[in-house]
């Protein structure tokens, strides 16, 4: 089964306004005429719409880097989903592993994130991924398919072919180091393997899963030759429009 190679930018806590319209147009212009892979950015809160606009009549979506569970109320920080929505998100990461690790966010409040961003019609990416001492300690697996069952608690089968799962290596966030190849092809495929348990194994074929991990030029070509990533999820490397169309450009 073919599945559309999505390439996704987290902006994290980066760019003024203007950084970011600068940014989203060297993107919005590298993207021209892509018909094989999709392109995302995820800007912080404060410039979703102005980026929105900035790539108007290109094929990038835009997507926001976190979602409340509910549709309004009395919740100081959080954004709903129909306010993501008005400003032009039509996509939403949700789970990362700095939600995860320095925000303290549980897998139970995750998956209320994840089904409010499905009810209304955000489109999830949700990221799973073991620290380094869980790696070391034998546990990645174990860990991985917790977050899995647990973030996609009570989300159904028809409703999983809007989430698209990002794989990230806590330890290789940021760091410099990479997941090799067959680690992070193991990891993908071993991500399948629960979506098929989970669900069943045509589902889980058609899910895209990203990597995410200090993705750069200089690795996305061969982490993208591997059989179960579907695409990546770029930190830093997002931030300079040359490395990041290079990444687009993946071969």
């Amino acid at each position: 089964m073919t599945r559309t190679p999505l390439i996704a930018g987290n902006w994290k806590m980066y760019l003024t306004k203007a950084e970011a319209v600068a940014l989203a147009s060297a993107v919005a212009a590298a993207s021209k005429g892509l018909s094989d892979r999709e392109v995302m950015i995820a800007p912080p809160f404060t410039t979703l719409a102005a980026v929105k606009e900035a790539v108007a009549g290109s094929p990038v979506k835009v997507a926001a880097q976190n979602v409340g569970w509910e549709k309004e109320g009395a919740f100081t920080g959080e954004i709903s989903p129909p306010m993501l929505l008005d400003a032009g998100a039509e996509m939403v990461i949700i789970g990362h592993s700095e939600r995860r690790h320095v925000f303290g966010e549980s897998s139970a409040m995750i998956n209320r994130r994840l089904r409010a961003a499905l009810q209304f019609g955000l489109l999830p990416i949700l990221c799973v991924g073991e620290t380094l001492a869980e790696r070391e300690a034998g546990s990645t697996f174990t860990v991985v398919e917790e977050q899995l069952a647990q973030g996609l608690a009570d989300v159904t089968a028809a409703q999983m072919d809007s989430v698209v799962v990002a794989y990230e290596p806590v330890w290789a966030i940021g760091t410099g180091k990479t997941a090799s190849n067959a680690q992070a092809q193991e990891a993908h495929a071993f991500i399948r393997a629960v979506l098929s348990r989970l669900y069943e194994k045509t589902l889980a074929e058609r899910v895209k899963i990203l990597y995410g991990g200090s993705v750069k030029p200089e690795n996305v070509d061969s982490l993208m030759a591997q059989a179960d990533i579907d695409g990546v999820l770029v930190g830093g490397a997002s931030l300079n429009a040359g490395a990041f169309e290079r990444i687009i450009h993946f071969q």
